[in-house]
């Protein structure tokens, strides 16, 4: 377990949140399922909470616009120092920025963007609101990876943007299950790309790690909920892991971490 109490480093994974349009489903099936209660958050963009656990923030929730074709979808949100300027690189690299920046109340300024392949990210420069306040333990976020077709353009795309290194992995680390690249911080991995062109992946996406006390019990818990197994359980070098969808559709992964 780590508790987060200080500003993360520009490019580090500091949020995830899901826009849904159940807001009162999605609390019933995540608090349930990963232990969370809720409190209020900014409501700039609409209805919107932050799940805490045992008091710490882990994760927001929000309704999707009305009148939108907008997915149920989980987004990474990566600390920047300044939302505006690389809002502005994000532009300039090819990538499209759908929403923001904009400033949600006193909590941070934020920006909802995509990259060269459609996947969707958030940038978030923060102000009262750090991001997330535990990671690791069971009901809190574990990892954040992007799977897409082209992992190569991906790596030269979020170098760009969020100035830090991407490293490719060894060919032999790649067959043991881990990331073809990661996204790194001060020398040390904060999150992974992953090459795929298996159409069951959807489209190319940042999916979400929570971490979970017991990966086969979770899915169990999951179908209980009225949610979905879409992959697994199987296991990585990392943990036993789980591909998953909650009953609106919404995908997320949840890993039980080795050790």
């Amino acid at each position: 377990m780590t508790a987060v109490k200080l500003r993360l480093a520009q490019g580090t994974p500091c949020w995830v949140s899901l826009m849904t349009d159940d807001l009162e489903g999605a609390r019933a099936f995540y608090g349930a399922l990963l232990g969370w209660e809720f409190e209020p958050g900014p409501t700039r963009l609409g209805p919107y909470v932050r799940a805490t656990l045992n008091g710490a923030k882990v994760a927001g929730l929000g309704v999707t616009p009305a009148g939108t074709c907008y997915p149920v979808e989980w987004t990474t949100y990566f600390a920047v120092d300044n939302a505006d300027e690389v809002a502005q690189r994000i532009r300039e690299c090819g990538g499209t920025v759908a929403v923001g920046p904009l400033t949600a109340d006193r909590a941070g300024r934020m920006a909802i963007a995509a990259d060269l392949s459609g996947a969707v990210f958030g940038i978030w420069e923060a102000a009262e609101h750090l991001g997330w306040e535990v990671v690791g333990e069971p009901g809190a976020p574990a990892w954040n990876e992007l799977v897409t077709g082209d992992d190569e353009s991906a790596a030269v795309f979020y170098r760009a943007v969020l100035g830090r290194s991407v490293v490719s992995a060894a060919a032999g680390a790649v067959a043991r299950g881990e990331d073809d690249a990661q996204l790194l911080v001060g020398g040390l991995p904060v999150a992974g790309i992953r090459h795929s062109t298996d159409l069951r992946n959807g489209p190319p996406r940042w999916r979400v790690h929570f971490a979970v006390a017991d990966a086969d019990l979770t899915v169990h818990q999951v179908l209980d909920l009225g949610g979905v197994l879409r992959v697994g359980p199987y296991d990585t070098p990392f943990g036993r892991v789980a591909r998953l969808a909650d009953p609106r559709g919404g995908q997320f992964s949840v890993v039980q971490p080795t050790g």
